[in-house]
């Protein structure tokens, strides 16, 4: 399905949903920029909200498509940029009473911003894609850092999409590349999706996790062309990523794009932040995540396919104490989450549907990509796996695997891990 054809949704879906999309223009063309004028003719008093690496980027000719329709604008400085209530207050700090629309230029960062600040406003937004590096613009969450906590905050879609390819085919690789790695991380999530629907008898869309993989598949094949910057292959990827997002909007959650993979990499960032040590974006951690992911998936493929009676884990020490040494501040929130959610409850009913059900898990976990597949996705992008290990350390990630499930309401495979005794 073409990305014209998801604006218009779906009535009547096979899932038996109807699926609307509010989102009015996406536009993914060189001189995308250029059409502001004429899409925003109807606004006034708009604030624009940038950071300094993406006011350099496209903010001047943002600024020129809007003209005296911009009443003030906000560039946050060049250190690094976290979506907490600092900044959000900032922002609330610029919006005047008479502010009609708001327009974010950037990626992950300034469009949660953006999406998060007008929804609590009531105001339409628009984004300003300057970097083909996350499947956040059309979705409509908003990754916030609140209290310390990595939290996905509902919000709104964006009335419109710009992505001027003249502006994301000059980011800089490793932001392209972490878009792509996002998608990869698909792969990861759609499988852990459906095993969700088998374990947990989770509400799923064919519709929609058929798209979704024929997107990830499309992105795959543009590797080489996205690595030279060719504009075809960057508007291919960021299609990929904008479709992405409407499908979570159809489904109202983001079961389509989000799973273990992402599970790790808020993981790796809360502990990041935690304990001021480096982590990396949130796409490359997504596609080094992938790779774990993948692991695991082999692992109890094996153990489903074996004669080997599945038995519950046996979870040794204090919970509560090792949460807290992980996540520090942090762990609290993890803490009332999972106490509020039960799943540590319901251990004994999901190894019971382990055993009952183990081969259809098992045929079902091979379908995702393996190790060795992963690891080639890995190579063909110029990253390595001993980067991932020697960046985090083996403790680190061992301690993800373990704990990472916790900071969310979602079961994925890595409850599945945990739940077994292996």
């Amino acid at each position: 399905m073409k990305l014209t054809e998801l604006l218009s949704g779906i009535e009547n879906c096979s899932c038996g949903r109807t699926h609307p999309c509010p989102i009015k223009h996406v536009i993914i063309e060189d001189g995308a920029i250029g059409r502001l004028s004429e899409i925003a003719d109807g606004y006034k008093n708009i604030l624009i909200i940038a950071d300094n690496n993406t006011y350099r980027a496209a903010g001047e000719r943002v600024a020129s498509a809007l003209g005296d329709r911009v009443y003030d604008t906000l560039i946050f400085p060049d250190k690094l940029l976290v979506p907490n209530e600092c900044a959000i207050e900032k922002i609330n700090g610029r919006i005047s009473e008479g502010c009609d629309l708001i327009v974010g230029i950037g990626s992950g960062v300034i469009s949660d911003l953006a999406k998060y600040t007008s929804y609590t406003h009531s105001l339409p937004y628009y984004i300003v894609a300057t970097a083909p590096s996350m499947d956040g613009y059309a979705s409509v969450g908003a990754a916030l850092i609140l209290g310390g906590m990595k939290v996905t905050e509902n919000a709104h879609v964006p009335e419109a999409i710009i992505a001027d390819t003249s502006v994301l085919r000059e980011a800089p690789m490793d932001m392209i590349i972490a878009g792509y790695g996002d998608i990869i991380g698909k792969y990861s999530c759609l499988n852990d999706w459906q095993l969700a629907a088998i374990v947990r008898d989770e509400y799923i869309c064919k519709t929609v996790l058929s798209e979704t993989f024929e997107a990830v598949e499309r992105t795959r094949g543009a590797i080489k062309g996205i690595l030279e910057r060719c504009p075809e292959a960057i508007a291919t990827l960021t299609e990929a990523l904008i479709s992405v997002g409407i499908l979570m909007a159809y489904v109202g959650n983001s079961r389509p794009a989000s799973g273990s993979e992402h599970h790790l990499s808020h993981y790796f960032e809360i502990v990041g932040i935690e304990r001021g040590e480096r982590y990396l974006s949130h796409g490359l951690d997504v596609f080094y995540s992938s790779l774990v992911t993948a692991k695991i998936r082999e692992e109890l493929a094996e153990l489903f396919e074996s004669e080997k009676e599945i038995l519950p884990a046996e979870f040794e020490g204090d919970y509560g104490e090792k949460i807290r040494r992980i996540y520090g501040r942090s762990a609290e929130g993890v803490l009332k989450l999972q106490e509020k959610l039960g799943f540590y409850s319901e251990r004994g009913e999901r190894v019971a549907i382990y055993s009952e059900r183990r081969k259809e898990i098992a045929r079902l976990l091979r379908k995702a990509p393996s190790y060795r597949e992963v690891e080639e996705m890995l190579y063909e992008a110029g990253l390595s796996p001993k980067d991932f290990v020697k960046l985090y350390g083996e403790e680190k990630i061992r301690d993800g695997v373990l704990y990472s499930k916790d900071l969310k309401d979602r079961y994925t495979v890595l409850w599945a891990y945990t739940d077994i005794k292996r």
